[in-house]
């Protein structure tokens, strides 16, 4: 029997073009992260999910880093209360530079 998931992802408008600046052929591996790593338990710390120290500019209390060398990152807010987590940002570590966006991404 398929595990039924706790949380329900909801994406900002912005996400969507997020994604534009991010190769298409990451996008099917974006998706299935995002929903196996915080569909059922997206408020527990683990070595690539964490719980940010100060809200980003953007509302995100926690991050999660994800795909080949972890060089994708979901920033995230959970509502415990209604079982969502809202994805408010996706982008991509080049280097040093958190890209998001296209745009270069200062905490």
């Amino acid at each position: 029997m398929p595990r039924r998931s706790r949380f329900t992802l909801s994406f900002a408008p912005e996400t969507l073009d997020h994604l534009d600046f991010i190769n298409r052929k990451h996008h099917r591996l974006i998706r299935k992260e995002l929903h196996d790593q915080l569909s059922v338990t997206p408020d527990v710390a683990t070595r690539n999910r964490k719980m940010l120290v100060q809200p980003t500019p953007l509302g995100a209390t926690w991050e999660l880093r994800f795909g080949p060398n972890n060089r994708f990152r979901a920033f995230y807010e959970i509502d415990v209360h209604e079982k969502i987590v809202r994805i408010l940002a996706i982008g991509v570590k080049v280097g040093n530079q958190l890209l998001i966006g296209g745009e270069e991404f200062l905490p």
